[in-house]
């Protein structure tokens, strides 16, 4: 295996892929649908898929009502500008989940948010 797509069901694909497209400091850009949109590395790389909730009959994409959204998951990103991710974070959300600390696992720093539809996300320095 060489990829993972990770997907999680949003409310409104479109705001959700700006917000995203802020905290990494990425260009703007429309989703591929507006049930659907892919946050994207400069390679091309996939990094996070963004699916509207019950636009497919997906199972666990239905509703965010049948479960608590994020529940069981969190989403970890490595970023290598973690000093700027962090002032973008910061202009996103009124309050980090986790202040900036050291991760004693890693080594590296580190801070959390939540995203609009309540997907913990973890932000890591890219030692």
């Amino acid at each position: 295996m060489k990829r993972t797509w990770t997907i999680i069901g949003v409310r409104e694909v479109p705001s959700s892929l700006k917000w995203y497209q802020t905290l990494f400091g990425q260009p703007a850009t429309a989703p591929n649908h507006d049930y659907w949109g892919q946050i994207c590395d400069t390679d091309g790389t996939v990094l996070l898929c963004l699916h509207q909730w019950g636009s497919h009959e997906h199972p666990s994409l239905m509703s965010p009502d049948d479960a608590q959204p994020g529940n069981g998951l969190l989403l970890y990103f490595r970023v290598d500008d973690f000093d700027v991710a962090l002032g973008r974070a910061r202009s996103l959300v009124s309050r980090l989940e986790e202040d900036p600390h050291v991760n004693p696992a890693t080594g590296t720093m580190e801070f959390a948010l939540k995203d609009p539809d309540g997907y913990y996300l973890m932000i890591s320095a890219l030692s």
